[in-house]
Order: structure tokens, then C-alpha cells, then sequence
């Protein structure tokens, strides 16, 4: 059971870029003060940057690292291809911001709202605290509307990712005849629902690419 979770975290990638949104407060300002030099991909309107690329890529590595611990050298990081499937992953975010707004899919005020007020980074006792808020993007030298709308394009991603899940479920006989206990089952069933999602998800994304002009700068990572 362990190898199989394993194998399937092997593909973190793919679930990355459903969280690649999700801030981390690393004293940026906006990403239009780089200039066009820092840019690393062009998805229709939206940009990658390589502000934002080196924070994903970070998150990664730390995330393998965790989870390989020493096994995760240089030899593993080739093989887990870390550099290319961060920048395909930020594409695929961007992507997915498209479809939604295609779809008309949106993130409401009020939703927008509910997950400010419920992040813990602005929570004093328990409890949202605009004071905490105003101080912790101030001191990570960000607006309060660049990271509004950073938050909203994460819930937006989100929100499409999930719609698209919906759609996957696991037949019963899926399982077959394997012996185990109850538990063992569900948890066996739920990795295998994970990783239908995730390969509906990037098939979905991966259609749309080949309607998209998508330019990538990979020169300006290596």
C-alpha cells in the first residue's frame, strides 16, 4: 500500500498545478516591475514570471525532498524531470484560469471573502484580524489587490479542477477480487480516484493547449 501511495506521489506534478496559486508570502512586489526578461511562458492574456516559476520551483523540491529524503539527488531530480513539469504545471494554471472564464466560471466577492478571513497567516486567537492582514502584505511588500487577486485566480483554478473531478468515479469491479480489509479498500480506492482525477484534469488541460499560442522561454530557467 505504501508503494502505491508512493508511485502515485511520484506525479505530484500533476496535482501541482491546482495549488501552484496557493501565496506564499515571500516579500514580492508586482510581477510587471520585472520586465519582459523575466518572463518564462506567455498564456493568452496571463504570464508566467520567473519570480513566480523559482517560488513554485522551491515548493517543490522541498515537497520531493520531504518525501524522499535522501533518496531525492540530483540523479532522482532528472528523472522526476522537477524543472520542466514545474513550468508545464504554471502553464497548466493559466490554462485552466482560460477555460474558466470561458465557462463562465467565477469566484464570487463573498467566496473571495470567506477564504481571506479563514487563512491562517491573518488569524490572531483563532479569528481573522484585519490589523494581522494589513501588516503580514505590508511587510511581504504587496497590495491588499495584487494578492486579492492572486487568492481569486487560486479559487478560480480550483474551483474548475474541481468541476472537472466530478466527472470520475471508480466502477466497483475496478477493484475485482482483491482481499483486504475494509479500510485497506478505501484507501486503495481513493488513491486510484486521485489519480483518474488528476489524468482527467491534465487530458482536459492538455486539449486545450493544442487551441492555444502558448510561448515558453526555457532558456531563461536553465
Amino acid at each position: 500500500m505504501l508503494k502505491m501511495m508512493r508511485h502515485h506521489a511520484k506525479y505530484f506534478y500533476v496535482l501541482f498545478f491546482i495549488v501552484i496559486l496557493s501565496f506564499i508570502f515571500w516579500g514580492v512586489g508586482t510581477v510587471d516591475k520585472n520586465g519582459d526578461q523575466d518572463i518564462i511562458a506567455e498564456v493568452g492574456k496571463y504570464r508566467v514570471t520567473g519570480e513566480e516559476y523559482w517560488r513554485a520551483y522551491d515548493r517543490a523540491y522541498k515537497f520531493y525532498r520531504d518525501l524522499y529524503k535522501e533518496k531525492f539527488d540530483e540523479e532522482m531530480q532528472k528523472k522526476l524531470k522537477l524543472k520542466e513539469n514545474i513550468l508545464d504545471s504554471l502553464i497548466s494554471s493559466k490554462v485552466l484560469l482560460i477555460a474558466a472564464e470561458k465557462n463562465g466560471i467565477k469566484v464570487s466577492d463573498e467566496e473571495l471573502n470567506e477564504a481571506i478571513i479563514h487563512e491562517p497567516a491573518f488569524m490572531k486567537n483563532g479569528v481573522f484580524d484585519n490589523e494581522v492582514y494589513q501588516n503580514t502584505l505590508r511587510l511581504s511588500r504587496i497590495t491588499p489587490e495584487y494578492y486579492e487577486s492572486m487568492k481569486r485566480q487560486e479559487l478560480l483554478t480550483k474551483k474548475i479542477s474541481h468541476v472537472i473531478e466530478l466527472s470520475v468515479s471508480i466502477p466497483e469491479n475496478e477493484l475485482g477480487n482483491m482481499s483486504a480489509d475494509e479500510q485497506t479498500l478505501k484507501a486503495i480506492k481513493e488513491a486510484m480516484t486521485n489519480d483518474m482525477k488528476d489524468r482527467a484534469v491534465k487530458s482536459y488541460i492538455d486539449g486545450l493547449k493544442k487551441e492555444m499560442a502558448i510561448k515558453v522561454y526555457k532558456e531563461r530557467i536553465s
